[in-house]
């Protein structure tokens, strides 16, 4: 896997291309803002471009931005945006494209799931983390679908949410994939989702899901 980093903060940025290259990958470039950034992807065609949302000059929403001409010029390429705080004005609407991620910075520091959500973007795969999914979702009191899950159910749907695979889940929860593939199915006939289609597509489908699910 070919990777771009985009990083304002040089000890992150550095301590992120070690990261990878030590994992195996190649990380063609490291910028401290998106200057040049277009260009440079259009000549080294990555896999994977990993950017902050907040960067040179006015540290608002220059990754969002760049994520979204990024994806608009080359809909396969896989792009992680990186965030210290939840800012989910700047990545809802990110998140139906396939190959996106967005992950809050301090899971960086849990190398090896960081480099699985990773791997998984650049694969056309989501990885959401589970307080921007929170956000996303909202809270949900009283009456909605999402109330007729049970806690485990609520765990697995979080997951799926990131956009684990069920071997994923199983392995994250430490629950055998037989135990997994029953409360999928569980859950999902209990939000009436179809489990028929890719998982980045059942991913979009919880999300959609529950962001209209709003029973008083």
């Amino acid at each position: 896997m070919q990777v771009i980093i985009a990083e304002d903060q040089a000890l992150l940025r550095d301590g992120l291309a070690r990261l990878f290259t030590d994992k195996g990958h190649t990380v063609a470039a490291t910028l401290g803002s998106t200057d040049g950034l277009i260009e440079l992807v259009a000549e080294t065609s990555p896999d994977l471009v990993v950017l902050d949302i907040r960067m040179p000059p006015s540290y608002t929403d220059e990754g969002a931005t760049a994520a979204r001409l990024l994806k608009a010029e080359r809909a396969d390429l896989g792009v992680l945006l990186l965030s210290q705080h939840i800012e989910t004005a700047n990545a809802a609407d990110l998140v139906a494209w396939p190959g996106f991620g967005y992950l809050l910075k301090d899971r960086v520091f849990e190398v090896d799931e960081f480099v699985e959500a990773a791997e998984r973007v650049a694969n056309g795969g989501s990885a959401l983390d589970p307080k921007v999914v929170t956000a996303m979702v909202g809270s949900r009191r009283g009456g909605g679908k999402i109330d007729r899950l049970s806690d485990r159910e609520r765990d697995v749907l979080g997951l799926m949410a990131e956009g684990l695979t069920n071997a994923g889940i199983a392995d994250r929860l430490s629950l055998s994939p037989r135990t997994v593939e029953a409360h999928v199915s569980h859950l999902l006939t209990k939000l009436d989702i179809d489990d028929t289609d890719t998982a980045h597509r059942r991913v979009l489908a919880v999300l959609s899901y529950l962001n209209s699910d709003r029973s008083p």
